[in-house]
């Protein structure tokens, strides 16, 4: 089933979430583990990253460092069928930019066209760690917008090789992210905004949310998308707080805001335990007053860690 008639389907507030693919090395158990645990929820669907190349320096036998890339979280392809043949949930698997060629994105496509897969998060990718900069691989995207526009394609019936005869059209739903607190390479908020309606004007569906702390900020992203003409539904993406740490990395790695009254909460917390509990309560209060509002969907990023969003599951749904 398509996640946007999901929305149609009910009047309730849905429960989804995030989880990443294991490391190389690790077993699915590690997933199957996270689903376990939320099963009870009735999650209408469950989203899958996916991450690009990295480089790695590796030092030879004369001392000199030799490059080395490597993808250190492989299978979401593989997660997407596994869960879906597990336990009979819709997949939302993430295609990005970063780190494919056109074609190898098509490959990708075909796949989960064939597994049945009809739900896409398009996302352009994360930046390069060694350049600190997004670049895109040679023959491939550097726009996410791009990115929708080969899918959009697709679903025409139109391939790469335009001598395809009697090609068949895919039918993926297209979702893309959106930032109630602007993306940081946007000069502004207006700009993102409408850097974000080019890509529902190119054919995205829906909108998730990077994640957020104070609930006005999502109010004031949807009024701001709403009044430039964006229509499609905004869902908002949350994350509990669980280390002491996470008041000085958020902000830096996702370019957010904490609350000074959730900062100061945290502050005085001993150990991680009971950062773990003010932030299971923070999520909890948010959720509550985002249902209130009747939102479509909240939707939960995980990061390889299920209790904690069981809890918020357990007293919001």
């Amino acid at each position: 089933m398509k996640i946007t008639e999901c929305f149609k389907d009910t009047k309730d507030t849905l429960f989804t979430f995030e989880l990443l693919p294991p490391l190389r090395g690790i077993s699915i158990n590690s997933i199957y583990n996270i689903i376990d645990q939320l099963m009870e929820f009735n999650p209408s669907y469950v989203n899958i990253t996916y991450h690009r190349e990295e480089l790695v320096y590796k030092k030879r036998d004369d001392g000199l460092l030799e490059p080395k890339i490597v993808r250190k979280r492989p299978g979401t392809v593989g997660i997407a069928a596994a869960i879906q043949n597990r336990y009979k949930l819709t997949v939302v698997p993430h295609i990005i930019c970063g780190g494919f060629t056109k074609e190898e994105t098509e490959n990708a496509l075909i796949d989960l066209d064939f597994l049945g897969v009809e739900n896409l998060l398009l996302v352009r990718g994360d930046i390069e760690k060694q350049t600190g900069t997004f670049n895109a691989k040679a023959g491939g995207h550097l726009h996410t917008t791009e990115l929708i526009k080969q899918v959009a394609d697709m679903n025409k019936g139109k391939y790469l090789d335009e001598e395809l005869e009697n090609s068949i059209p895919t039918n993926f739903s297209i979702g893309v992210g959106g930032y109630p607190e602007k993306h940081d390479e946007a000069p502004n908020m207006e700009s993102d905004i409408h850097y974000l309606k080019k890509k529902v004007d190119a054919g995205a569906e829906y909108i998730v949310t990077q994640m957020f702390f104070d609930n006005k900020k999502y109010f004031d992203f949807v009024k701001a998308c709403r009044e430039k003409g964006i229509t499609v539904p905004i869902i908002p993406g949350l994350k509990p707080i669980s280390l002491l740490n996470h008041i000085n990395t958020l902000p830096k790695v996702f370019h957010i805001d904490i609350p000074d009254e959730l900062a100061a909460e945290i502050r005085r917390c001993k150990d991680n335990k009971s950062v773990r509990e003010v932030g299971v309560e923070w999520a909890i209060e948010q959720s509550k007053e985002l249902k209130k509002r009747n939102v479509p969907v909240i939707h939960y990023y995980t990061m390889g860690k299920s209790g904690n969003i069981a809890k918020i599951a357990k007293a919001v749904f």
